[in-house]
């Protein structure tokens, strides 16, 4: 169901129907004697049909073909013929992965690579994509210094809001409380300062009755 989802979105949004992509990020840097993946599937609205598809290797403006087959039907896994050393087919048609392995790479290896496919069904319709493969002695050492102060800088100022967010808060609910015992001290002391001014009033008025000669 969620496959039906993403090709019927994908033919509503796409206007070219068959489409061959290598992903996202359509290039590798690798070390000299590695094995890198070379990423490549394909997408179509109506389906396939004898689907043909070929990885081209440019070599200096000279397109060389890696590997090519003919996919009959989805999820058939296709005679792949490969022309090119140290090269496998791995993605056997699942999900339409086509994607092809290069193993022990050298330096020769490196440059542009074209998935590219034809798809009879939808009338020869074809298309293409182009991967770039970088071989390098070894792997560049990516300097995260200005990254870690920029984090740790970011983490300073977020919990030094934080601690005076707290310590206001607290500096808040003391001087309420505060606030609150001074009304209860003031309250108490004027009811005292009420009674000893009714007790010397009624002392006051309290005379002895003369008496009568």
């Amino acid at each position: 169901f969620l496959l039906f989802i993403q090709i019927f979105l994908f033919c509503v949004w796409s206007a070219q129907g068959l489409e061959m992509s290598v992903g996202k990020i359509p290039f590798l840097e690798a070390v000299n004697g590695s094995t890198v993946m070379l990423p490549c599937t394909y997408a179509s609205c109506i389906g396939i049909k004898d689907l043909y598809f070929n990885w081209q290797y440019n070599d200096n403006g000279t397109m060389q073909k890696v590997c090519d087959a003919v996919i009959p039907t989805e999820d058939v896994v296709p005679d792949v013929k490969v022309f090119r050393e140290r090269v496998e087919f791995i993605g056997k048609n699942h999900k339409n992965n086509i994607s092809i392995l290069i193993w022990n790479i050298t330096f020769e290896d490196g440059g542009l690579y074209t998935c590219f496919g034809r798809n009879p069904k939808e009338k020869n319709k074809n298309h293409s994509a182009v991967f770039h493969l970088i071989v390098v002695d070894e792997l560049r050492v990516v300097d995260n210094t200005l990254t870690i102060i920029i984090a740790s800088a970011v983490g300073g100022a977020i919990a030094f809001l934080m601690a005076f967010m707290l310590l206001k808060n607290f500096t808040l609910f003391v001087l309420a409380k505060l606030e609150e015992k001074n009304k209860e001290c003031l309250v108490s002391s004027s009811g005292i300062d009420n009674t000893e001014n009714g007790l010397s009033g009624s002392k006051a008025d309290s005379k002895p009755t003369p008496k009568k000669k």
